[in-house]
């Protein structure tokens, strides 16, 4: 008989989280599908009914949900020192990686071995995301019900480009109804207490506080008061006319409204960001989401190079290097610090309600959806990357790629030295190929 995990240490957690940091890439989808492979397969820390439903609540929120994912599971485990061990680790490598490449294309141009790293990285990471479809999709699609909620998803963002928070409001809605009309049916995800087709025997039953007004008041006010001090600082410094100033109070905005992921507010940021405050130029614009989507952490770390290309090209008295580190720092701050507030204050209730049938409908309804999200997200990176101009198919691409995913999907190939050896193998191709 195979012997229980047993529940990891605040240090065993640290040295996880600063490694995933190093080699999260593959915007959200392949951080999740990342995590679900270390997390739950691999190591078994939190069993798949937790997971799935921390990363449906995760969703549902503003910001990056793989960082909120990483800082729910954190605090889970930890509770509050873990949630921002988990959530900083995760960010903390690709803030220092973006920083230098940023710096790198502003003053110096671009680096080819990087860019031949990074091409590899994205072959490993198509065949991370083609695997986490296959293993969540038979996980959650377990009747008729679910598969036609996870085809509605993929056709309503593959055909339709309907927006991202309305396919998983939608299913919500569904899920929460199917719930109350056939919950056998759609309660296909359930805490404790009620019926689950989900492996639950890793569960350490992670002991969270209870919700309360008291304690959400004190986590908000205490919240609101780190978030905002920086830029209140920023701002009495060098005056609300500066852009780093400026660029505290827009991007504290934004990530209250930044439902959807990366995607659906980089329109709304690049059009403030290049025509209204005129931070950075289109072009620029388009390079730094290239930075950003080749680095490991979250796509939005993208708003990071935003803040150091604005610093950089508005200093206000202060060097170009000096400002435009403080414009990256004040961004990134107020891009990530709301994470950790969603997270503190709605944890506790959204862990009492793991045992209510129709929430638990409302979530496997969401979790269905994601499947086609993910699946959605698969095609169009992996077109990318194998058909790079009308013209070219990348051959050696689809080779790697396919070795990789059979390599993890049947060899249970360890994920991080895949994407390891991937790495090495683009940069030997783009070197001698």
């Amino acid at each position: 008989m195979v012997a229980p995990p047993s529940r990891p240490t605040f240090t065993e957690a640290l040295r996880f989280w600063l490694k995933l940091g190093f080699i999260s890439f593959g915007g959200p989808t392949g951080q999740i599908a990342l995590m679900h492979s270390e997390l739950v397969e691999r190591r078994k820390w939190i069993d798949e009914g937790r997971f799935l439903h921390a990363l449906n609540y995760c969703m549902l929120l503003p910001g990056p949900e793989a960082t909120q994912l990483a800082t729910y599971i954190g605090w889970l485990m930890h509770r509050t020192a873990g949630g921002i061990a988990a959530g900083t680790l995760f960010v903390l490598p690709s803030v220092f990686i973006l920083w230098g490449l940023s710096w790198v294309y502003l003053s110096l141009g671009t680096v080819p071995w990087i860019a031949a790293a990074f091409y590899g990285l994205q072959i490993a990471v198509m065949a991370v995301v083609a695997q986490a479809v296959i293993r969540i999709g038979q996980k959650v699609l377990k009747n008729a019900a679910m598969w036609i909620l996870a085809a509605a998803a993929f056709v309503a963002l593959f055909v339709v480009h309907a927006p991202f928070p309305i396919i998983v409001l939608s299913a919500g809605v569904i899920g929460f109804a199917g719930g109350k009309l056939q919950p056998d049916l759609f309660a296909i995800i359930q805490g404790h207490g009620g019926k689950t087709d989900v492996d639950s025997s890793t569960d350490f039953h992670f002991v969270t506080p209870l919700p309360g007004w008291a304690r959400s008041l004190r986590v908000l006010l205490l919240g609101l008061a780190v978030w905002f001090a920086p830029v209140i600082g920023v701002g009495w410094w060098l005056g609300r006319d500066h852009a780093a100033f400026q660029m505290g109070i827009f991007f504290s905005k934004a990530a209250c409204v930044t439902f959807g992921g990366a995607y659906a507010v980089l329109p709304y940021v690049a059009q403030q960001a290049v025509e209204r405050f005129e931070w950075l130029s289109a072009d620029q614009m388009l390079v730094g989401l290239g930075l950003a989507e080749s680095t490991p952490g979250p796509l939005i770390m993208v708003l990071q190079f935003v803040g150091f290309a604005g610093g950089w090209q508005h200093p206000g008295g202060l060097s170009a290097l000096g400002a435009a580190t403080l414009g990256a720092a004040i961004t990134t701050w107020c891009t990530f610090v709301p994470c950790f507030i969603w997270i503190f204050l709605g944890g506790p209730s959204v862990e009492r309600l793991r045992g209510n049938v129709q929430l638990s409908a409302a979530l496997s309804a969401i979790t269905a959806a994601v499947v086609g999200v993910i699946l959605n997200l698969a095609i169009w990176f992996g077109w990318h990357i194998l058909h790079p101009a009308p013209d070219r198919w990348d051959g050696f691409a689809l080779v790697i790629g396919l070795l990789a995913f059979a390599g993890l999907q049947w060899q249970k190939w360890n994920v991080i030295y895949t994407i390891l050896a991937c790495a090495a193998l683009g940069m030997a191709w783009r070197q001698w190929g």
